[in-house]
């Protein structure tokens, strides 16, 4: 499970790691998709979905010292959750790291 999400965060894309019923997940991605980017550079997963979620929350707790969802992730990078995004957007932060690498 940990190879899991280390393979998906090292793919240097945009992750989300989500929840099918989460409105700050569909809220955070919206945020995300205003932006030009390719639809081929975001990757969701809806861990909700999978029998191993709860084990991905702890990893993802252990990274990023929060196991709820969102955890946006760009490039290598954490952003976050749904808070973080909505101020990275603001601040210009989110921009950055989009260009950063690459996705616009």
């Amino acid at each position: 499970m940990a190879e899991f999400v280390d393979a998906l965060i090292s793919r240097q894309k945009i992750v989300i790691f989500s929840k099918t019923y989460c409105p700050h997940c569909k809220q955070a991605q919206q945020i995300i998709e205003e932006y030009p980017i390719n639809p081929e550079s975001l990757e969701i997963v809806q861990i909700d979905l999978r029998k191993d979620c709860q084990e991905i929350q702890t990893y993802l707790e252990f990274l990023t010292g929060a196991r709820s969802v969102p955890r946006v992730f760009i490039g290598s990078e954490s952003l976050g959750g749904c808070d973080d995004t909505i101020e990275a957007e603001k601040n210009g932060r989110l921009a950055e790291l989009l260009q950063k690498f690459g996705f616009i």
